[in-house]
């Protein structure tokens, strides 16, 4: 079953373990992958993923 999307699917919170989660299987990548990315670039999706996908 696919995770449930954020409320608010434009930013990263990723205090919640719920987004946290969904944000993994959606971009494919590990928490420790998804959190070096937000601290690079920020908590917006669309840097998130333009970063993850260099």
């Amino acid at each position: 079953m696919l995770p449930s999307p954020p409320a608010d699917a434009t930013r990263l919170h990723l205090a919640s373990t719920v987004e946290v989660n969904y944000w993994c299987h959606t971009l494919n990548c590990t928490e420790t992958r998804l959190r070096n990315a937000v601290r690079a670039v920020g908590p917006l999706a669309a840097d998130v993923r333009a970063y993850l996908e260099r």
